[in-house]
């Protein structure tokens, strides 16, 4: 896992982390689900395969979930059971802004447990004023570019503690 790093000094709007295999995908995941707390949500993003799903898989177990994790396309929402805290997986590729916001979605990323929302760029001026973006960059057929998007001072302490690299505005991740 190489952690990329375009810092040029000034205020980092992005973090970048350069994953080689699933297996570092499942570690960040891991690292990302020892951080969760009541009303965490990430507001996951990424092209048809680049590996949302899997992410949120290895959040999941991360979090004690022990039903198996798929995506929720057709469903929309899963609710699961962790050991600690409750796990919210929501996929919103079929709904529009109006439908999303209908759905009272704000119960879920206010309540108790940790929310994934995949495709979450379709409903961001209905996700909560603290989260954290993560978009999945396909770069080969296993590697990723993992590029972190802090909402909230919670979330730009994770950055820091997850040791990840800022990117300036304007900077491209490679």
């Amino acid at each position: 896992m190489l952690i990329q790093s375009n810092h040029n000094g000034g205020t980092p709007a992005e973090y970048a982390l350069e994953v080689k295999s699933e297996q570092d995908t499942v570690a960040f995941a891991r690292a990302i689900a020892e951080l969760a707390f009541p009303g965490t949500v990430l507001a996951v993003d990424g092209d048809l395969g680049a590996g949302k799903t899997r992410f949120a898989q290895a959040f999941a177990d991360a979090l004690g979930v022990k039903d198996i994790v798929n995506s929720p396309t057709y469903t929309i929402i899963k609710e699961y059971e962790g050991a600690d805290l409750p796990f919210y997986h929501m996929d919103v590729y079929r709904l529009s802004l109006e439908e999303a916001d209908e759905l009272g979605l704000d119960e879920y990323f206010l309540g108790e447990g940790a929310t994934l929302v995949e495709w979450a760029s379709l409903i961001e001026p209905i996700l909560p004023p603290e989260r954290m973006h993560i978009r999945i960059e396909t770069t080969g057929a296993e590697s990723r570019m993992v590029v972190c998007r802090p909402v909230g001072e919670i979330y730009e302490n994770w950055c820091a503690q997850l040791k990840l690299r800022p990117i300036l505005k304007g900077e491209g991740t490679a």
